[in-house]
Parts: structure tokens; sequence; C-alpha cells
């Protein structure tokens, strides 16, 4: 199943949504293929949506959905893929 949250993060003059599967990876990219996002707006586990493209998103079957449940349908199917913590060494 393709989510999508609220259009709360702001960048580059505008706000954006997170477009996720709870299923695989492979459907999001074709999801996202459909709405015309660009390969570059795939980060690890989820497309940075703009806001402007949300409704079209819904339109096409995506489940409108808030962040933390977002998160929490991404993880429990084992597909949330979070930024690498970056490691001290105390030498």
């Amino acid at each position: 199943m393709i989510l999508v949250d609220t259009p709360i993060w702001h960048a580059h003059g505008r706000r954006w949504s997170h477009l996720v599967s709870d299923t695989d990876v492979d459907e999001l990219h074709d999801f996202a293929a459909g709405l015309g996002l660009p390969a570059r707006a795939f980060h690890r586990d989820h497309y940075d949506l703009p806001s402007h493209l949300r409704d079209d998103a819904i339109a096409a079957g995506a489940i409108a959905v808030g962040s933390r449940e977002l998160v929490r349908r991404l993880r429990a199917a084992g597909l949330r893929r979070p930024k690498a913590r970056a490691r001290i060494d105390n030498d």
C-alpha cells in the first residue's frame, strides 16, 4: 500500500510530504514514476513529494496518514532505512 503524510516539511521554498510503500520498494518506484517524480526524489526508503502533487498521489490511490503512522507502518514492514549515524572513534 502506498502512503503519503501531511506536507509539513519545509525546503527549497515549498512544503513536502513523504511518499512510501508498506509493501515493497518496487511498488513505490512504480507509483512514483506514474506521478512523474524523478529518481533524485528517492531517499533510502521514501520519495520527497512536493505539496502540489499530494492530491494527485491520493487520487492515484495513496492513503493519507500522519507522519508518525507513516513511519510506524514503514518500520512494521521492515522497510525503514534511517540515515546512518556518524561513528565517533575515541582513540
